[in-house]
Formats: C-alpha cells, structure tokens, sequence
C-alpha cells in the first residue's frame, strides 16, 4: 500500500441534520469551524447535513412516485396539437402563395 495516502486530518465528528436536529458519529476529514459536545460528553468538530436518512423520503417511508404515464400522454397531447397547428399554417401558407 502506498504511504502517505490519507488525510491527516482524519478525525471522529459528529454529523447533525438540520432538518430534524438529530445527529451521529463517524470519522471524517471534512472541513468545519463548528463544534458540539456528544451524548458521551466529549467535544467533536461538528458537520451539518441539509438531509440525510434521518429525513430523507426513501429511508422515511413518505416518498411519493411520480405518475410518469400520465405525463407522457399529456405531452403526445401537446405535440399533437402543436402538429396541427403548424399543419394548418403551411397550409394556409400555401393557399396564399396559390393566390
């Protein structure tokens, strides 16, 4: 293994979520001026999240699918109707250039 590959500054840290509050331990080299005391009572460099599993909707269950069939059908609706519309104009277009 190469030497001197990792970050030397690879620490524990606590990572908070700011949507919920709630917060966990892990190691990281992430970069922060910010601090918080644990729940054991020691003072890590705090890194706050703006979503993780905590909150996120896959891992909370309130995912909400998206009815992508229905879209589909009202696009080829548009494109169908802008079709007609543009047919209408060449055709008009070509009965004046008749005239």
């Amino acid at each position: 293994m190469k030497a001197d590959v990792h970050p030397k500054n690879y620490r524990t840290m606590i990572f908070r979520d700011s949507a919920s509050g709630q917060s966990f331990l892990s190691k990281s080299c992430a970069n922060t001026n910010l601090s918080a005391k644990s729940e054991d009572g020691e003072e890590y460099p705090l890194y706050l999240l703006g979503i993780s599993a905590f909150t996120h909707p896959f891992y909370t269950g309130q995912q909400k699918f998206v009815d992508t069939a229905g879209r589909v059908d009202k696009f080829q609706q548009r494109l169908a109707k802008t079709q007609l519309a543009q047919a209408a104009l060449a055709d008009a277009a070509g009965k004046k250039k008749k005239k």
